[in-house]
């Protein structure tokens, strides 16, 4: 099974992508875009999972949540990964309390590492994907897409759990939530 470990957003970040997306649907038609109920941030990708190690990986999450207490974030602004002029990528901007997002992901890694999920090399950097461009090389169009974000409020979400979801037929399945429950 193929899983990774997210953060969702809610219903009012979901109602304002439903409200965005059309316009930035028109500027790329070519991309393959995120469905709103599809939306999250990303803490860890755990890749294909044998199901036996589920158990192994719900009691190490189940560890991760009484240490962070629920935490508020902003989607504004946005940006793609690749070349500005044909980005792989389109991302709606994080922002609110991120550092307390990267420390979250931190202790996620940490508690995945012992079970053989070796964390990323990079900085830990929350973006919100709304798009993926279906060539390699990237899309022109996802880069008027970019142009046309900035400046966009989506709202606060309130992010109290962290979810471990099996991506199955482009749908995503919760296999475990876990409260954020630090007082």
């Amino acid at each position: 099974m193929r899983l990774f470990v997210a953060v969702t957003l809610g219903e009012t970040i979901e109602h304002q992508a439903l409200a965005a997306l059309p316009k930035l649907k028109g500027l790329a038609p070519r991309a393959r875009w995120v469905p709103p109920t599809n939306l999250h941030l990303t803490l860890s990708f755990l890749g294909e999972v044998e199901a036996e190690r589920v158990p192994a990986l719900s009691e190490a999450l189940t560890r991760v949540g009484p240490l962070h207490a629920p935490l508020v974030l902003t989607i504004e602004g946005g940006g793609g990964f690749g070349s500005p002029g044909h980005p792989r990528v389109l991302w709606a901007g994080v922002g609110g309390e991120t550092k307390a997002l990267g420390a979250l992901q931190a202790d996620v890694a940490a508690a995945l590492k012992p079970l053989g999920f070796e964390p990323e090399h990079r900085d830990y950097t929350a973006h919100l994907t709304l798009a993926r461009a279906k060539v390699p090389r990237g899309d022109r169009e996802l880069a008027e897409c970019v142009r046309a974000l900035q400046g966009e409020k989506w709202g606060e979400a309130r992010v109290d759990r962290l979810t471990l979801f099996e991506s199955l037929h482009g749908k995503y399945h919760s296999r475990l939530e876990v409260p954020l429950s630090k007082p």
